[in-house]
């Protein structure tokens, strides 16, 4: 699917679920039709499996599991059906489900202990909406799935995860493939929730479009199809200047590295000019490694100001350090009222001492430097990642790229957006300032603050998969990204 993919909250979900049932007049015909869709889920992905095992919860989530065991049966595969022990089901439609499975000859039994000569698993215990940790029997169930030694399957959103943050705070379902119902759950896209969920696809369930419209949706997804949207090809007629200026400023002693990387990523990404302000020791490595790049040496911040007028956009922050050479830097910048990105020591240098900043501002924290700019923990900054990106741009008036697995981007009065692409090989030192010169450099060229937060975090993260197709993830470096950035950038 091209454009921005619809991602939605579990209040929305749940609207539109009611809405649609009452369409229909039947709460039933919906979970006849969310277990079929299941069903076929299964075939198209295991059709090899004869031997069925389908953990069912007490909920709606466990009918729809019902109606699936009872489509193999039919299909004649060997199914058993397990559920929490002496937890019967709760609803009407899941009796009914349940009903018409053992009808069909189907054998429902509770979980006694590990689940061993399944080819494959269906989890249909929680689905969404559970923000527990689970414990006693309910853990053990979730376990004994994870330690089946078969795919996994589950419906909806994986046992133990919460799908409307996508934080897992205990034992979760770790599903080969998620089946998710009527519309994407924004929480499945982002943060912990990713080691869970496996391969994510969307049965709509035939549920009229107007049932969720657009503007019920608490994010949007971005996929590398969608690079094309924001990088239009250059005119023939093009010259340098019309590709922006971009000045890159930190690397104090012993980090020159830092601005190497950004001021590097930048000309890779398609700005004109780039220069880079930096300490005298590093103008010579900067200048060996990347002639392109104006390399100046600055020694007090007041040098900083001519280079900072001539710049579309600054960006700061990579190697800058937290000493009085980088904060002086950072003051002289943040007042130059030029459009900025801030990364790295000049985010720590922005929590230690909050300061409003310019609406044209992108803000680029990995979750650590999120919580010392919220004032709480990174485990809480990550428990609930696409609030805590609203939090900052609300507290800081701008843009806000939110690092991480599932990268958030939020902006005042825009709807926020998550980034599908990345990988693990991309969790090491200079990834971040790579991306902080994508970002400056999409700015420059004219995207204006969130569109160029939301293509140079995309740009980034797919340059990080092209890159780890070449040997793998494990040692990917962040100039890797360089070759297959240039390509991305050319859609």
């Amino acid at each position: 699917m091209s454009g921005p993919f619809p991602l939605y909250d579990n209040a929305a979900l749940r609207e539109a679920e009611r809405r649609a049932a009452a369409r229909s007049g039947d709460d039933f015909t919906l979970m006849q039709r969310a277990g079929l869709a299941a069903w076929h889920c299964a075939l198209a992905h295991w059709p090899q499996a004869r031997r069925i095992v389908v953990a069912c919860g007490p909920g709606n989530n466990g009918g729809d599991g019902y109606v699936l065991a009872r489509h193999a049966l039919e299909a004649g595969r060997e199914v058993r059906v397990l559920r929490l022990p002496g937890v019967a089901p709760r609803s009407a439609v899941a009796q009914r489900a349940e009903q018409a499975c053992r009808d069909a000859g189907g054998q429902v039994a509770d979980f006694s202990g590990a689940i061993g000569g399944a080819e494959l698993v269906v989890d249909a215990v929680f689905g969404i909406g559970l923000v527990r940790p689970l414990a006693d029997t309910a853990a053990a169930f979730v376990a004994a799935i994870n330690d089946a030694g078969a795919p996994v399957l589950a419906l909806d959103a994986p046992s133990g995860v919460d799908a409307g943050t996508g934080n897992v705070p205990g034992v979760a379902v770790r599903a080969t493939r998620t089946l998710q119902f009527i519309g994407a759950h924004a929480g499945l896209a982002t943060g912990a929730a990713l080691d869970h969920v496996g391969a994510c696809e969307l049965a709509t369930l035939d549920v009229d479009d107007d049932m969720l419209p657009p503007d019920s949706a608490v994010a949007e997804m971005l996929r590398a199809s969608d690079l094309q949207r924001f990088l239009p090809p250059r005119p023939r007629n093009s010259h340098k200047g019309q590709s922006g200026r971009v000045l890159c400023v930190g690397g104090d002693h012993g980090k020159g590295g830092a601005v190497m990387l950004s001021a590097e990523a930048a000309l890779r990404s398609g700005a004109g000019l780039v220069d880079a302000a930096t300490r005298a020791e590093h103008v010579p490595a900067l200048l060996s490694r990347r002639p392109e790049v104006m390399a100046h040496a600055v020694n007090a911040a007041g040098e900083i100001d001519g280079l900072a007028i001539a710049a579309d956009v600054v960006a700061i922050g990579p190697g800058l350090g937290q000493e009085e050479w980088g904060s002086a830097l950072f003051s002289r910048v943040v007042d130059s009222g030029k459009a900025l990105v801030i990364d790295a020591d000049a985010l720590n240098l922005l929590a230690a001492s909050p300061r409003p900043l310019h609406a044209d501002t992108v803000l680029t924290p990995h979750p650590g430097e999120a919580a010392r700019l919220l004032g709480i923990s990174t485990r809480e900054v990550q428990a609930d990642r696409l609030a805590n990106a609203r939090a900052m741009c609300e507290r800081h008036g701008c843009t806000v790229v939110l690092k991480g697995a599932g990268t958030v981007v939020a902006a005042p009065g825009r709807t926020a957006r998550i980034i599908d692409a990345g990988n693990p090989g991309m969790a090491v030192g200079g990834m971040g300032d790579v991306l902080t010169g994508v970002i400056a450099a999409l700015r420059a060229q004219g995207l204006d603050a969130f569109d160029a937060a939301c293509c140079g975090a995309l740009l980034h993260g797919a340059a990080g998969d092209a890159a780890a197709l070449d040997g793998g993830e494990r040692g990917l470096l962040p100039s890797d990204l360089f070759a297959p950035l240039r390509r991305l950038a050319n859609p």
